[in-house]
């Protein structure tokens, strides 16, 4: 069943959030993930006005997700962004079929 990954990030640092930018996506494939967005245009329909950006990353399931978040490549890819943004990342299980 698929997962996701859900990510809101303050970016503090530009410039060094360009290196985590390199990183990550090396990590998210080799851990069968693929971006569905990636920090781009957005509108707020309801709600306090989200100003973060949003990463949507879709993977085979939640143990892939873990390995991902869990892994070597991902921990270069954290410590790079430790100080260039804040962030959420929440992880949750996808529907193995459509409602309708």
């Amino acid at each position: 069943m698929p997962a996701y990954m859900i990510a809101r990030i303050d970016v503090t640092d530009p410039e060094q959030y360009e290196v985590y930018k390199s990183l990550a996506p090396i990590a998210i494939k080799k851990y069968g993930g693929r971006y569905l967005t990636r920090g781009g245009p957005m509108e707020t329909l309801e709600g306090p006005e989200e100003t973060r950006r949003v990463v949507i990353v879709e993977y085979p399931d939640m143990a892939a997700v873990k390995a991902f978040y869990d892994s070597p490549e991902y921990k270069k890819a954290r410590d790079a962004r430790k100080d260039a943004a804040k962030g959420q990342f929440v992880i949750l299980e996808g529907l193995d079929k459509p409602l309708w």
